[in-house]
């Protein structure tokens, strides 16, 4: 087995582009095109003190993973930020579990909009690394008077579920009703997060029908369906929540 050296590192607008607006393609899944995503990649590049990146190889390389905290109040009247709250509102009132976020983002509350993200096989103990930095680059922003003074954070992240495989479903004839398929997380640490939250639950893709690449044909193909998902935590207990996950993955 090959070892490898990860790497972090501060946002830097010259070399960071390219591969966080990669990233947040692959975060937003399917409805990365609902989105200035070039614009939402300028934010985070340009906030050099607040969240990481991990690499391999030096600074230069793209990231293989991202964290960052935006500020939704702040950047409320630049497009970028304007349209994703627009669209995180409209998905939290498809359900229920989510009601608390519009009235919050609404509101005019400072909350830390959270965007993390890393390539499908890397190492999820490399999250809570990425969270703590994230814990202490906000403690020294406030300590500055810089606007980070969060009310809430809220994660956006994605899950996905086991569905009627379209291969099984062309081989067999209908079955009774089955449960309601199960939840599995490609951040194990949502889970652990979801116990410190005011709020977390999933919701559907607008653009979840118009997949067309063969990526996702197959994920359909052998029943998986993948979905946005959201988790709001509040200020002061963010802190802890990202020692339970440090200490969650730490002992897997």
């Amino acid at each position: 087995m090959v070892d490898v050296d990860f790497e972090w590192f501060n946002f830097d607008p010259e070399v960071d582009f390219h591969g966080v607006k990669s990233l947040l393609r692959q975060l937003f899944d399917v409805d990365n095109t609902c989105f200035d995503i070039s614009g939402l990649a300028d934010m985070i590049v340009s906030q050099s003190t607040i969240g990481s990146t991990i690499k391999v190889d030096g600074k230069a390389m793209d990231a293989y993973a991202m964290l960052t905290a935006l500020n939704t109040f702040v950047h409320r009247e630049k497009a970028p930020m304007k349209h994703l709250l627009t669209y995180i509102v409209d998905k939290a009132q498809t359900n229920e579990a989510l009601s608390a976020i519009p009235a919050l983002i609404n509101g005019g509350n400072h909350v830390g909009l959270v965007l993390s993200e890393r390539l499908i096989n890397m190492p999820s103990e490399l999250a809570p690394p990425l969270y703590s930095m994230l814990v202490d680059e906000v403690e020294a922003a406030v300590e500055d008077k810089e606007p980070y003074e969060f009310s809430h954070y809220l994660i956006l992240s994605k899950t996905y579920q086991e569905v009627e495989s379209i291969l099984a479903m062309g081989s067999r004839q209908a079955k009774k009703a089955k449960p309601e398929p199960l939840t599995f997380y490609f951040h194990p640490e949502d889970e652990v997060f979801h116990k410190h939250a005011v709020a977390h639950g999933s919701f559907p893709y607008t653009k979840e029908d118009e997949a067309v690449a063969d990526s996702k044909r197959a994920f359909q193909e052998a029943g998986i369906k993948t979905m946005g998902h959201m988790i709001l935590i509040e200020a002061a207990k963010f802190g802890p929540a990202v020692k339970a996950v440090q200490e969650y993955l730490s002992s897997q």
